[in-house]
């Protein structure tokens, strides 16, 4: 599917016109959103917009890591979104020339889309502007998308540090350190991504923009850090984790070591002697057997139960 809006050198906005009509001399600048396109929209990559077959592979077959590539009438960006429920990256390349912008994502975008039907809404935001506030506006949007994902994570932290102690507990803790991860190999690349727009010559940004751009480098920047303090944070839940179970298990062996240390001399003497003694009552009673066996089946059952309310076997 293609979308596209238009602005005229006479400051009108034309929304979902054909690709045809992109090239007509009133045009002062336009962008298309190749969203989800088919084969035969893809094709227009070569046939009309005559990118460079390398930037249109990059687009199609490999997974690419965030990036910029000049080429001689256009920039080739690749951005990361990240998917709420997964975390992890999802592609979206953005064709940046003079006078036009050209977005494309294999997958469904709903940053893109976010922007697309926030400039067809409201015309007037793009008038007296140009391609580069719709790659700000991009930029912005995808980036701003990563804060309810590293939040959501960072509460989920706190839950942890309340239940300290519970036995399933290090198993979220390397979960959530695993989203984080995910989170933080889509960020980093995207504030090198940044850095790079900001710094290079070859990516013309005016003086009055590169504030709104480095704005979006200062919340990468953020977001990293964020992300690098939850991380901190779950090393010390587990390290506390590893403390508490270290501190339970010395409580249980000095419990069974005063155990022990009772029955050692008991067990000693009944090493030496026995039963070995001529009068004993219980051996002429006909159901001795039978209750001995019972009051160990009792005793042993008995000390289960107890040592299972303790929270020995957890």
């Amino acid at each position: 599917m293609i979308h596209t809006i238009a602005v005229t050198k006479d400051q009108q906005v034309l929304h979902d016109i054909s690709i045809q009509e992109l090239v007509d001399s009133k045009i002062s600048w336009y962008w298309v959103d190749f969203h989800s396109p088919t084969e035969e929209e893809t094709q227009l990559l070569y046939t009309f917009f005559n990118f460079h077959p390398l930037s249109i592979e990059d687009c199609l077959h490999f997974f690419q890591r965030p990036k910029v590539d000049f080429y001689e009438d256009y920039n080739f960006y690749v951005l990361h979104t990240i998917n709420p429920q997964t975390l992890l990256a999802e592609e979206v390349d953005i064709f940046f020339g003079k006078n036009f912008i050209v977005s494309f994502h294999l997958d469904d975008s709903r940053e893109v889309n976010n922007v697309f039907e926030k400039v067809k809404e409201d015309s007037k935001i793009v008038l007296d502007k140009n391609p580069l506030y719709i790659f700000y506006l991009l930029l912005d949007k995808i980036v701003d998308e990563y804060f309810p994902a590293a939040y959501k994570l960072e509460d989920f932290i706190g839950e942890l540090e309340a239940k300290n102690g519970s036995p399933d507990l290090i198993e979220d803790v390397f979960e959530v350190r695993n989203q984080l991860l995910k989170l933080r190999r889509t960020i980093t690349p995207m504030s090198e991504l940044l850095y790079r727009i900001l710094n290079s010559e070859r990516v013309n940004i005016p003086k009055e923009d590169h504030l709104y751009f480095m704005d979006i480098y200062d919340h990468l920047l953020r977001l990293i850090e964020i992300i690098d303090s939850n991380r901190e944070m779950t090393n010390d839940i587990r390290d506390s984790y590893i403390s508490i179970n270290s501190y339970r298990m010395n409580n249980i062996m000095k419990t069974l070591t005063v155990l022990s240390s009772i029955f050692i001399p008991l067990t000693f003497i009944a090493s030496i002697y026995g039963m070995n003694f001529k009068y004993i009552p219980e051996l002429s009673w006909r159901w001795g057997y039978y209750a001995v066996l019972g009051s160990m089946f009792v005793i042993g059952s008995l000390l289960l139960a107890i040592l299972w309310k303790k929270g020995w076997f957890k």
